[in-house]
């Protein structure tokens, strides 16, 4: 199991840009599909964003062209750039990792709140 603690979280006016980290600790991180997910009150869990361990990315619909995923591997951290905000990205984002299709470990999540 591994263990993930979100961070960068906050208030942010419409068109504002937060950029989100993720650190992980107890795996080996540079082996794990690391992903970003939000959940908005009143809905359900989505993925916003995925990196593999070899680099490649998958985006949402709602967040591409906007947000961007990175990993830095000698510091066992995943990243989410999230630019041109909108309300509609209000959310609890949380950080996750997974090998060969299994959960390995979720962050506690980090609010993000985008005032219109």
């Amino acid at each position: 199991q591994v263990q993930l603690v979100e961070s960068g979280g906050g208030l942010v006016q419409a068109g504002g840009s937060l950029r989100l980290s993720c650190a992980a600790s107890g795996g080996i991180f540079s082996i794990y599909t690391m992903g970003w997910y939000r959940q908005a009150p009143g809905k359900q869990r989505e993925l916003a964003a995925q990196i593999t361990h070899g680099g490649s990315t998958d985006y949402a619909d709602s967040v591409k062209g906007r947000f961007t995923i990175s990993r830095d591997n000698a510091k066992n951290t995943v990243y989410l750039q999230m630019n041109s905000l909108e309300p509609e990205d209000t959310a609890v984002y949380s950080c996750n990792a997974a090998y060969n299709g299994n959960v390995r470990g979720w962050g506690q999540g980090t609010q993000v709140t985008v005032s219109s």
